[in-house]
């Protein structure tokens, strides 16, 4: 009996992510969600810029690149060109919260039937630690180092919250990876929003709380402790628009 397995649906290249980095863990999880679901040959998914810009080579169904934040356009173009394909995007908060924020909230506001995978560390991971549009008040980055201060630099964006002002979108949820039962209902949320897709509901787009040990400075445990600690409290999880429900 085959008690744990890598999933057939991501390759066997070895990924260049940082020691505690959470990216991993996500990309399994959706992995596992295009397996269970039987999609693998119809998949399309659309890589960023940023910490995960080599997507393409992880996973093993079709990829597309595409340039700084404007993921959700091109899986728009892509969506309804093949109308019968699962077509996902997989994009950090530098990506979608930031350069990308305009493209994010039109796409949700019109209500595409795509998948979108958020994944927040509230860093710039790939360039370096700058503050992004996620960044915790006082939370010390690069460009940041007394920490974030509101008066200049404005307040965390919270984009659940933020899309669920919205009438379209169909499926928004906050989860993140840093236990084993978030895990799992990280796992129960990437997989609904993909059937969601399947059933032709429209938008969804799941957040994940990720941590960055590079960037915040610490070791991956006390990183995955801070998810709880400073992240939570910031962003809750949860449920934040179920139209099925």
């Amino acid at each position: 009996m085959v008690v744990f397995e890598k999933p057939k649906s991501l390759t066997d290249i070895p990924m260049h992510y940082c020691p505690g980095c959470t990216h991993g863990i996500i990309h399994r999880l959706v992995a596992e969600a295009i397996d269970t679901l039987g999609i693998e040959g119809k998949t399309i998914g659309i890589a960023p810029v940023g910490c995960s810009v080599m997507a393409y080579d992880y996973f093993a169904c079709d990829m597309i690149e595409a340039a700084h934040g404007r993921a959700p356009a091109i899986a728009t173009g892509v969506k309804r060109s093949l109308p019968e394909n699962i077509v996902f995007t997989y994009q950090g908060d530098g990506d979608l919260a930031s350069i990308g924020l305009c493209e994010t909230v039109s796409t949700a506001a019109r209500g595409e039937n795509i998948t979108i995978i958020f994944v927040n560390n509230a860093i710039y991971g790939m360039t370096g630690g700058q503050m992004a549009p996620t960044s915790l008040i006082g939370q010390v980055t690069q460009t940041s180092p007394y920490g974030r201060d509101p008066k200049t630099a404005g307040y965390p964006i919270q984009i659940c919250e933020l899309l669920a002002t919205l009438e379209a979108p169909a499926y928004l949820e906050r989860v993140t990876v840093n236990n084993v039962k978030n895990i799992r209902n990280a796992k129960k949320a990437i997989e609904k929003a993909f059937r969601y897709q399947l059933e032709g509901k429209g938008f969804s787009l799941i957040e994940v709380l990720s941590s960055c040990p590079t960037n915040w400075g610490m070791t991956p445990q006390k990183a995955l402790e801070w998810i709880d600690e400073k992240m939570i409290p910031q962003y809750p999880l949860g449920v934040f628009r179920d139209k099925e429900a």
